[in-house]
């Protein structure tokens, strides 16, 4: 039986088509002709299988209708059996769609980028990973921007803030949250000895200003020149930009933003940067009390938990969060840039989860709970 909601979202697909053929619609563009495009694309895969449903359920009435004439009965039969195979591959295919989505997938994102442990080659680290996300927003058809560095000596990074903008910019990248661990002998080891590393990654899906309650007497503006390593200037204006949110109070976010040329173009990033931090602490605050009134004793999931092992010597990549042998995979295919198939196993677990929990009853939450007791394990 399928879901009521199905009907509710194919009726949707009809009205954005009908807004999107509008000519006042296009004419005006913006906000709200962005947001319907990017509607139509989210429901588009599931009408199409809709629409083979139907067409199958017709298919299916007509054959048993043959079933009653002796000379069709044998090729009426097998055809039923094509069909009803079909239909419960398709219905299982839309349970999977009309599972519960992140609303904030569609978002472009903020990435930030930290060396923890081990120093310089934490430093290091954290560049090999900026490089990994860099191709990988390439290869799926994003743009990565730097907006702020801190570049070591020796070429590492001791933080980066990069924004990823595009289709489902977020979506594509917030299973990178969390503490990358890397195993491996570093450039600057004479004796050859393993050492272990950490970099912690935050994905924040992008937020506009205006959908924050950012109140911008509460934010400290100042602006400077651009350093680059060694903490050499590299700019001859004050072009750089730091927003300081509630400074000198335990609330307090400092963003800054000096990787562009213009001082206008940076407030603007570190503002838009600064709403999208206050956004994710707002939804950790929710979550932690919804956790909370659970009385749940599990991992929180958050970006604190080690997530994946980058092993060097033995040339594979470990997601903590996986099961079984599929969570390993080649380490140059992953530090490559090419994501796609442990991104994908991700998201495969995370939807067999979701049905589990919603065949059991006890939903979503409880899934995500036990997603993040296996990510802390």
């Amino acid at each position: 039986m399928l879901s009521p909601r199905l009907s509710e979202l194919v009726s949707e697909f009809g009205m954005v088509e009908r807004a999107l053929g509008d000519p006042a619609v296009l004419a005006e563009g913006g906000r709200e002709y962005t947001r319907l495009t990017r509607r139509h694309r989210e429901l588009s895969p599931l009408v199409t299988l809709y629409r083979e449903y139907e067409t199958l359920g017709q298919e299916q009435q007509d054959s048993r209708e043959l079933l009653a004439d002796p000379e069709l009965r044998e090729m009426a039969q097998a055809e039923l059996e094509r069909i009803s195979a079909r239909l419960a591959e398709v219905e299982s295919e839309l349970e999977v769609l009309l599972l519960p989505t992140d609303p904030l997938d569609p978002n472009d994102a903020v990435l930030e980028i930290r060396s923890g442990a081990g120093g310089a080659e934490a430093a290091l680290f954290a560049a090999d990973l900026l490089r990994m996300y860099s191709r990988y927003a390439e290869s799926a058809g994003l743009r990565l921007e730097v907006l702020d560095s801190n570049e070591s000596d020796l070429g590492g990074f001791a933080k980066v803030v990069a924004e990823v903008t595009g289709e489902f910019a977020y979506r594509t990248l917030k299973w990178e949250s969390g503490v990358h661990r890397v195993q491996r002998v570093p450039a600057t080891e004479s004796q050859g000895r393993i050492h272990t590393s950490t970099v912690t990654v935050a994905v924040l899906p992008q937020v506009e200003q205006s959908e924050v309650q950012l109140d911008l007497s509460e934010v400290r503006i100042d602006v400077f020149r651009s350093q680059g390593a060694g903490g050499q200037s590299v700019n001859t204006t004050d072009s750089a930009v730091r927003a300081t949110y509630r400074a000198g109070t335990p609330d307090e976010i400092m963003v800054v933003c000096q990787d562009g040329r213009s001082q206008i173009k940076n407030r603007e990033k570190a503002l838009m940067i600064l709403a999208s931090r206050l956004a994710e602490r707002e939804r950790e605050k929710q979550q932690a009390s919804e956790r909370e009134a659970r009385s749940s004793q599990i991992g929180s999931g958050d970006r604190s938990e080690k997530v994946r092992t980058y092993n060097y010597p033995q040339n594979r990549v470990t997601d903590h969060r996986l099961e079984g042998e599929t969570k390993n995979f080649p380490l140059e295919t992953v530090i490559g840039g090419r994501l796609e198939e442990l991104v994908g196993a991700l998201a495969r677990q995370q939807r067999e989860q979701q049905l589990l929990d919603m065949a059991e009853g006890t939903g979503a939450d409880a899934g995500a709970d036990r997603s993040a007791q296996r990510a802390s394990a």
